[in-house]
This record gives C-alpha cells, sequence and structure tokens, in this order.
C-alpha cells in the first residue's frame, strides 16, 4: 500500500532544511531588515515632525505676537494722527474765527464812519431844504 522510501525522505528533508536556509538568508531576513529601517524611518519622521510642529506653535506664537503688536502700533500711529489734525483744525477754526471778527469789527467801524459822514452830509445840505421847502411853500 503505502511504500516508505527512507532515501527520498531523507531527499525531501534535506530539500526542505535546504529551503528553510535559502528562504531565510535570501527572503525573509532581508525583509525584517527593511521593515525594521522603514520603521525606524517612520519613527524619525514622526519624532520630526512633533519637533517641528513645537517649532511652528512656537512660530505661530510670534507672530501673532508681531502681529498684535503692529496692530497696537498702528492704533498709537492712527490716534496721534486723529489728534493732530483735530488740533489742526482746531487753530485754523480759531484763526478763521479771529479773522472774521476783525472783519466784522472794520466793517462796523466802516459802518459808523460812514453813518458820521451820511449825517453830515445831511446837516450840510439842510440849509438848502430849508430854502427849498420855503420857495414851495411861498408858491403855494
Amino acid at each position: 500500500m503505502l511504500d516508505i522510501h527512507p532515501n527520498l525522505m531523507l531527499f525531501v528533508l534535506v530539500v526542505f532544511l535546504l529551503l528553510i536556509f535559502l528562504l531565510n538568508t535570501l527572503l525573509f531576513k532581508p525583509l525584517l531588515t527593511f521593515i525594521d529601517q522603514r520603521e525606524k524611518s517612520i519613527n524619525a519622521d514622526l519624532e520630526a515632525t512633533k519637533k517641528l510642529t513645537g517649532n511652528s506653535d512656537e512660530l505661530h506664537a510670534k507672530a501673532d505676537e508681531v502681529v498684535n503688536r503692529a496692530k497696537s502700533e498702528a492704533m498709537q500711529i492712527k490716534q496721534k494722527a486723529f489728534e493732530e489734525a483735530k488740533l489742526l483744525a482746531s487753530s485754523k477754526v480759531e484763526t478763521k474765527q479771529k479773522e472774521l471778527e476783525k472783519t466784522y469789527q472794520e466793517f462796523l467801524e466802516t459802518l459808523v464812519v460812514e453813518k458820521q459822514s451820511l449825517k453830515n452830509t445831511l446837516l450840510s445840505q439842510m440849509p438848502l431844504l430849508k430854502e427849498g421847502l420855503k420857495a414851495k411853500f411861498s408858491k403855494l
């Protein structure tokens, strides 16, 4: 029924052991070393990424600080410019008011002079007016 051949069994055992040895040396060991190297590389990349992430957080914090400082300085500059413009405008308004007041005073003085001149003219022409009225009444 079953024929057992010890020579053939021994040959198959030798071939099997040789195949295991060859597979181990040519395939499994290089594959395991590649997997180990790949795992180390991935871990190193993860650690570098964590360091860079930490650095980027610091950089973001510094950038936010710089932006906030710049906004504060811009607000101060804007406020200073606003105050200077306000002072300039108020000084211009004050100057214009003084100028208008001076013009108004000159106008009033001119009116007083013209009033006095008109009054003097009327007073000087009063005798002529009286004579003219007397002449008109005498004709009536």
